[in-house]
């Protein structure tokens, strides 16, 4: 998939520009918050029909407009209709259009060429797309909602049942919390009223388990399939003399916080020590539909569901130890820097097009020997078109050079050139 332009009016601090894109490697340099990320950020909004950074559409519109608009045109490169989404045929020269009107107090608009959405669900999957950027690391340091959210921006790319099926959980679970939660403050004691109240819930159980089982049995097949990617692309980023200069400039920025800033003596693991990625689930010892049965008092008394796929979790390890206790900044970056491109390998393969990828800020804290190496692995034939933000460091624009592969963007004050 191809970003061959995008028109940008009124998105954050972008008033209006119009960019064409190299089909390959795309650098956007300048200063912080000049709108490098911006950028990236309306390409993903093309992709998700979200921003990836805010939740609320009104918060992308320009301070003092009303509106705003994002469209890019892409090349598919495919004549024939996207198997995940039956209602996105393209036309026979693969190149389409994706627009997203924005308007203060007003539903957003999306289309395809000059048809909306029924549902911006059948949207997500069409163009293919991963994001890197700094806020990653809550991978690591955030709940266990962060991994999950990992999962379904991957298998949602490419499973549209899983999609919908999430959906329905998700919609289902809310109304058994709510349910939940009214109950115990009803504090309902009666007889009657217990025969009800379990009337009710066993309805939204038996609802729940069937999306909840395929939920479990994707996430499953995924990781059996996506180990082995994760495993290639961290040794091809990973290696001793990085690991010695992230250590190196650990020390250096002592001001960060206590949490970032960890001593040589939690850099336990060396290259013998297997980086380890396993999914979690509930699911996995036990039914659904009887775990709903035995913890329905408890979940009474707590308000809130406590089994189920919403409760799925990674658990990410060097060796035999947790990343997030053993692992030195270089080697949790490495970890999760390997996950996310491995995304990009996995929707290759298994959608036969590589998605764009986004690279934002990454950069920032890596030596220049392996942002080199980083950057060389992903202009590989493995991977599709690429977007890169960078301060404009001297290693970095010496590895990337303007010519037909590659386009070199200058950011400043929300003009792009």
């Amino acid at each position: 998939m191809i970003l061959t332009s995008l028109h940008i009016l009124n998105y954050r601090n972008i008033r209006e520009a119009s960019l064409e894109f190299s089909p390959k490697l795309n650098c956007l340099v300048g200063l912080n918050g000049q709108g490098k990320t911006n950028v990236l950020d309306a390409i993903y909004l093309l992709s998700f029909t979200k921003s990836a950074m805010t939740s609320q559409d009104s918060l992308n519109i320009t301070h003092g407009e009303e509106m705003a608009m994002v469209q890019g045109t892409y090349n598919d490169g495919m004549s024939a209709t996207k198997s995940l989404n039956d209602a996105a045929e393209l036309p026979n020269d693969g190149k389409f259009t994706i627009s997203c009107g924005l308007r203060r107090g007003v539903k957003k608009q999306f289309r395809k060429d000059k048809k909306d959405y029924p549902r911006l669900l059948e949207h997500i999957g069409l163009i293919p797309l991963v994001m890197v950027c700094p806020a990653d690391h809550q991978l690591i340091e955030e709940g266990s909602d962060e991994r999950r959210r990992f999962m379904d921006v991957v298998i949602g790319q490419r499973n549209r049942k899983y999609l919908d099926c999430l959906a329905t959980y998700n919609t289902l679970l809310k109304q058994r919390n709510a349910l939940l939660k009214q109950l115990a403050d009803a504090n309902a004691d009666t007889n009657d009223q217990r025969l009800t109240t379990n009337d009710l819930l066993e309805v939204l159980e038996w609802q729940m388990v069937e999306p909840a089982e395929y939920i479990f049995h994707a996430r499953t097949k995924f990781f059996e399939e996506f180990e082995p990617y994760f495993q290639e692309v961290y040794k091809m980023i990973k290696s001793d003399k990085s690991d010695k200069s992230d250590k190196s400039d650990k020390s250096d920025k002592s001001d960060k916080s206590d949490k970032s800033d960890k001593s040589d003596e939690s850099d336990k693991s060396d290259e013998s020590e297997k980086p380890m990625l396993r999914y979690v689930s509930q699911l996995q010892d036990r039914d659904l539909r009887e775990a709903y049965a035995r913890t329905r008092q408890r979940d009474l008394i707590l308000g809130w569901t406590s089994q189920g796929p919403h409760k799925d979790d990674l658990d990410m390890r060097l060796g035999d130890y947790p990343l997030k206790q053993v692992g030195s900044q270089g080697q949790q970056r490495t970890f999760v820097l390997a996950m996310k491109l491995a995304q990009a390998l996995y929707l290759a393969d298994t959608t036969g097009e590589a998605p764009i990828l986004l690279l934002d800020d990454i950069f920032d804290r890596l030596d220049s020997e392996r942002v080199e190496r980083i950057v060389a692995m992903v202009q590989g034939e493995q991977f599709g078109q690429i977007f890169i933000t960078d301060t404009d460091r001297q290693h970095l624009t010496e590895i990337i050079q303007p010519g037909p592969d590659a386009k070199i963007f200058h950011v400043e004050n929300g003009t792009i050139v």
